[in-house]
């Protein structure tokens, strides 16, 4: 039970929430509210399986920082609750139940495996050389629409790409504020990421950007789909969510960056998928 719990907290098991609600929001506008319930099912053990190999990916590659990072000791790995060749363990099984999942859907999804599993795998990389590493991130997250679109329509369409980079930009201009904080530790330790090249005035500014064409993304999408009000609905709940997580962080003020807050940006998936659900009820 220790080591399941250590495992949980290696791969955030909690913030599987991010990715999830907007899968399933994906398979209700790719089938016009009538996806295939066995189909569904397949599509998130995939990406679960998927996430939790990224995850324990990208606490093996920064390890070293992380170890270092006052704010990260209580992660598994940090205190010694995993080690790293659990952790590869964990990784290999992840991956092999990813692979036999997806080879249960149409033969596209496993043509097309490797390119989804592309940005999870490079992702931690990115942060050695480019400031804008919260973008890969937002991919990664963001192959979770793509891939229930696809397994359930066998094609890839307008309005699964805007989506898809509506979630990209969610996700990443909020991994960019919440890294914002870590500024000077990632100077110090030659990491790269939004605050390191522009400030963390800089950075918060293109969080907000980057939020708002996300949100105008979301709106794209359900003006091309023709989706009811209570989708709409949902967006705006999304847009408030994201305006108060802007309203409570300042430059040099991280006071209100703590676990709910991270946990708070689960509002706009979670509102999102919920208002497309019921528009289709």
């Amino acid at each position: 039970m220790n080591k399941f719990k250590a495992h949980a907290n290696n791969v955030a098991l909690p913030h599987t929430i991010f990715s999830l609600p907007f899968a399933l929001t994906s398979a209700f506008m790719a089938t016009n509210g009538h996806p295939d319930a066995w189909t569904v099912v397949l599509i998130l053990l995939a990406i679960t399986s998927a996430r939790w190999a990224a995850i324990a990916i990208d606490n093996l590659a920064d390890l070293k920082y992380d170890k270092l990072q006052p704010r990260l000791s209580y992660r598994a790995m940090v205190r010694g609750e995993i080690s790293k060749g659990e952790a590869l363990i964990f990784v290999a099984l992840c991956m092999v139940v990813l692979i036999v999942t997806v080879a249960q859907l149409p033969p596209i999804c496993l043509k097309l495996l490797p390119v989804a599993a592309i940005p999870f795998v490079v992702y931690p990389f990115t942060k050695r050389f480019t400031p804008w590493c919260h973008l890969f991130l937002g991919l990664a997250i963001a192959m979770a629409p793509a891939g229930a679109w696809v397994a359930l329509t066998e094609e890839i369409s307008l309005p699964m790409v805007i989506l898809c980079i509506a979630v990209a930009l969610w996700i990443g201009a909020f991994d960019a504020v919440y890294g914002a904080q870590d500024e000077r530790f990632d100077k110090s330790q030659k990491l790269h990421s939004l605050a390191t090249r522009y400030g963390q005035a800089g950075a918060l500014a293109i969080a907000k950007l980057l939020h708002v064409v996300s949100i105008v993304c979301f709106v794209a999408v359900g003006l091309l789909l023709d989706m009811g009000g209570l989708y709409f609905v949902g967006v705006f709940v999304a847009a408030v969510a994201l305006i108060y997580q802007h309203a409570i962080v300042q430059p040099g003020d991280y006071r209100e960056v703590t676990q709910a807050y991270f946990m708070r940006n689960g509002i706009v998936s979670v509102a999102i998928f919920v208002f497309t659900w019921l528009s289709y009820d």
